[in-house]
């Protein structure tokens, strides 16, 4: 059996319509590094296996539906190699996405090497504006060394996922997991670095109800994560204070639709004090965030 320096992971469940893409690029990689590809298939219902099989390079696993967490876990135990990179099923990375990722670790000190985002979709509007503000966020606020990263792009010394005990399982969704782990492998002395120019393109949500139930599921798993780890509430490297001033803004909306609701107080002081406040807030933010990025 041949050597093997990187394992690259892909969680999938229900992963059909962008899988292909995304082996077919990890395929195309011009890494020196020989690496294998591992796709755990999280119990999808769908022609995922199907898709993966036809990759004769590709290991395929599969296990019942867990979560993402988990199914990282899972492909991380049999991976071969001295290094894990992760990915997801709808990422498609960039030719020299694991030759940068890997030319990071050149300081001994660093554990984890992270990669940004490019658009796979930038025929829609919506996610042209995610994107636009995930960039502003990379450019803007996450320095080189910063203390998390996504689980969508970086690759980790197997020594130091181990170490800390990989992903949390009870992140049941994608959300919050790779912000534990961040935060679990900054505890251990590890440093994190970020490279601008490693990236993976991504298929952002397109539909405005899908992303409000994502934005709602992040919020869930958020509350979770700063109990689990108390000093992080003041924020990350991809956080600031327009993230906090957003929750108590959002609670006191709340109060104020449920109030006006329950004829506490009229709909109109509703909207002159809470929700037209709330939205110029957001606006004012979204534009500058994505730079008139529509």
């Amino acid at each position: 059996m041949s050597p093997v320096s990187v394992s690259i992971i892909v969680p999938a469940y229900n992963a059909s319509a962008s899988l292909g893409r995304t082996i077919e690029a990890l395929l195309k990689q011009n890494c020196f590094q020989p690496f294998e590809i591992i796709v755990v298939d999280d119990g999808s219902i769908d022609n995922t296996a199907e898709i993966a099989h036809s990759f004769g390079a590709v290991k395929y696993l599969r296990q019942e539906n867990a979560g993402p967490a988990a199914a990282r876990n899972h492909g991380a135990r049999l991976a071969r190699g001295q290094y894990l990179a992760f990915t997801d099923s709808d990422c498609i990375p960039h030719e020299d996405w694991i030759s940068r990722l890997m030319a990071g670790f050149a300081q001994a000190e660093v554990g984890v090497v992270a990669g940004s985002y490019g658009i796979a979709n930038p025929q829609n509007w919506l996610s042209r504006c995610i994107h636009a503000e995930i960039i502003w966020r990379h450019q803007h606020l996450m320095p080189d060394f910063p203390n998390s990263f996504g689980s969508y792009n970086f690759c980790v010394k197997k020594e130091v996922f181990e170490g800390v005990g990989g992903f949390n399982t009870v992140y049941r969704n994608a959300s919050g997991e790779d912000n534990d782990l961040s935060y679990k492998i900054i505890a251990a002395g590890w440093r994190i670095y970020f490279d601008r120019k490693a990236l993976v393109d991504h298929y952002h949500t397109a539909h405005v109800v899908k992303y409000l139930k994502e934005q709602y599921r992040h919020g869930f798993w958020r509350a979770k994560m700063y109990h689990d780890h108390p000093q992080m509430i003041k924020g990350d490297g991809y956080t600031f204070w327009k993230d906090m001033v957003e929750m108590p803004l959002s609670a006191l909306l709340l109060l104020a639709v449920l109030g006006s609701v329950f004829h506490l107080i009229s709909f109109g002081q509703c909207m002159s004090f809470v929700l037209l406040p709330f939205l110029i807030f957001e606006i004012l933010s979204s534009v500058i965030m994505t730079n008139y990025f529509f």
